[in-house]
């Protein structure tokens, strides 16, 4: 028997999916229009059974399982392949924000790699400005300044335009920086490396194409430190920006009209900020034959000079005190060397620090190292005069008389510290008092035989013979006994004793007078010392901290001049 395709009937379907069949058009439509054998519907069945109605039911019941299995897979393929289609359309069924269909209209075939020009040959002007928020430090040890600044960008893509009316009047839009062109502005002079890159900042496009990027950067560049005045100083830093890869034909740099910002700028404690300007400089580098134009931001900074009056340049002055303390005391005395080392070495402490923070150069001799250096030669030279004075006191011991220049200038010295002198004198020491001593034994000799016993009481009370007429002696009784007198022994032993005592007694007064005339020299050298050392002190602190600081040059940076 052939197997001839039939169509299904209700006699042969499930009395369920006959049901089902009803309340499903789709489903009946696919049941009764699809031919199919009954020998397939029914495969269990012997083949002279076929018309079987239990067999087909159950043929029936499997296909339809199949088809609702295949229903649903179409229907969600298809759900989202209409999905996909809207998204990239402009369904109507999707709704975009202006701002969405402005992005995607932008980007479209958008390249970030090339130049936002549609004729190669025009180059990209870019406008620089920065507005100075702080300035961190400035390391004189590594000519260092290290600022904070809104490096502030602005050019125009030709790529980045639209209408606004057909966004509603949008005429700013934000796009994050990394998906549009940007200059590659660095910093010329910087003393870190680039790999950091600046901040991600939202670029600012307006609907002609001007894009706007004020990205915050941290900038340490390097600044050549004149410390010459310091700590009165005043300091140029420069920081130079332009296009690293680009000629000037490709992407032009320019300075804004309005200059550097300040609104935002917070003051810092050690430097005072006088004036920034800018400039634009077109150079030819000897690695090109092109020209590269680049921005340059002049910093002037003052340095505020309080922290270091008080901390440096005041306790210099009351050591320098200390050091003229020191002469007035007695040049026997040895403690006039050791408080002269001892300020010293306060001195020899503050130049370490000051050169702690000083950079190794020789270009610059900073004005407070010539200040401590000055202050420290005096105060040296206070510890070897001091040694002197103390020689010179002692010198005395040794019964040497002052040599004649010595005691002329001690005189003419004196007389201009308006001192009085009770030793030393233009006269040899001795001189006087031996001449008097002679005469006086001369007197004593020649008197003696005339005078009897009274030339021996005169010598020793220091008087003439009229002392002894005084007494009412005659004339006549002191030569009654003249022979008394020479012929006695005992009166040539007490001479000779008398004698003796009185050179002792001269000898003994020379020495103290010499040791007297050494001590107050050394008195009037040490009073000449002070007022030199004062005179000296005085000198040095107004000329280096007084008047230098002030006719210095603070505009000595300023003749700048565009190239």
């Amino acid at each position: 028997m052939a197997n001839h395709p039939i169509v299904c009937t209700d006699q042969y379907l499930d009395p369920t999916l006959t049901r089902t069949a009803d309340r499903d058009p789709h489903l009946r439509k696919a049941l009764f229009s699809v031919p199919f054998s009954m020998y397939d519907c029914v495969p269990s069945l012997p083949r002279p059974t076929l018309q079987t109605p239990h067999g087909l039911s159950e043929c029936l019941a499997k296909m339809t399982s199949r088809i609702v299995l295949i229903s649903a897979f179409c229907c969600i393929l298809g759900f989202l392949v209409r999905s996909a289609d809207a998204v990239g359309t402009d369904d109507p069924r999707v709704r975009l924000t202006d701002e969405q269909r402005l992005y995607k209209e932008l980007l479209r075939n958008y390249d970030r790699n090339t130049r936002p020009v549609y004729n190669a040959s025009h180059p990209v002007n870019v406008n620089i400005s920065i507005s100075l928020t702080q300035i961190f430090d400035v390391e004189e040890k590594n000519q260092v300044l290290t600022t904070n600044i809104w490096l502030d960008q602005s050019w125009k893509d030709e790529k980045l335009g639209w209408d606004p009316a057909h966004y509603n009047n949008l005429t700013v839009l934000r796009i994050p920086c990394n998906n549009i062109w940007l200059p590659d502005i660095v910093l010329y002079n910087s003393a870190e490396d680039y790999t950091g890159g600046y901040m991600e900042a939202l670029a600012m496009v307006s609907y002609d194409g001007t894009v706007f990027w004020p990205p915050i950067v941290k900038f340490r560049s390097t600044c050549e430190i004149d410390i010459t005045y310091y700590p009165f100083d005043d300091q140029l830093c420069k920081m130079k920006f332009g296009s690293w890869a680009y000629d000037g034909s490709q992407v032009d740099v320019f300075n804004t009209t309005k200059g550097v910002d300040l609104t935002n700028f917070v003051r810092n404690g050690e430097w005072e900020l006088l004036s920034v300007k800018s400039i634009r400089h077109n150079i030819r580098y000897p690695c090109c034959s092109e020209m590269f134009p680049d921005v340059t931001f002049w910093i002037h900074l003052k340095r505020r000079t309080l922290y270091y009056t008080y901390n440096v340049i005041i306790p210099c002055v009351m050591l320098s005190i200390l050091t003229m303390v020191g002469f007035w005391i007695r040049p026997e005395s040895g403690e006039k060397v050791s408080l002269g080392l001892t300020v010293l070495l306060a001195f020899s402490v503050f130049m370490l620090l000051i050169a702690e923070n000083m950079p190794a150069t020789s270009n610059f001799v900073p004005l407070i190292g010539i200040y401590l250096t000055t202050v420290m030669a005096l105060t040296s030279f206070s510890v070897i005069m001091a040694v002197v004075t103390s020689n010179i006191n002692l010198r005395g011991f040794k019964e040497v008389d002052l040599p004649r220049w010595l005691r002329k200038l001690i005189i003419v010295c004196a007389k201009i510290n308006c001192m009085k002198l009770a030793y030393v004198t233009t006269a040899d020491c001795g001189t006087v008092d031996d001449r008097h001593g002679k005469e006086k034994y001369y007197q004593m000799h020649t008197t003696f035989s005339n005078d009897s016993g009274c030339a021996l009481i005169d010598y020793e009370n220091n008087s003439t013979k009229q002392k002894c007429e005084m007494h009412g002696n005659s004339t006549e009784h002191v030569q009654g006994e003249v022979g008394v007198c020479n012929d006695s022994w005992v009166t040539r032993e007490i001479l000779a004793r008398l004698q003796m005592l009185v050179d002792k007694e001269e000898e003994k007064e020379r020495s103290d007078l010499v040791c007297k005339r050494w001590m107050e020299a050394a008195e009037v050298i040490d009073r000449c010392l002070f007022w030199l050392f004062i005179f000296g002190t005085l000198f040095s602190t107004i000329i280096l901290l007084v008047v230098i600081p002030s006719i210095r040059p603070y505009d000595n940076h300023g003749d700048i001049v565009a190239t």
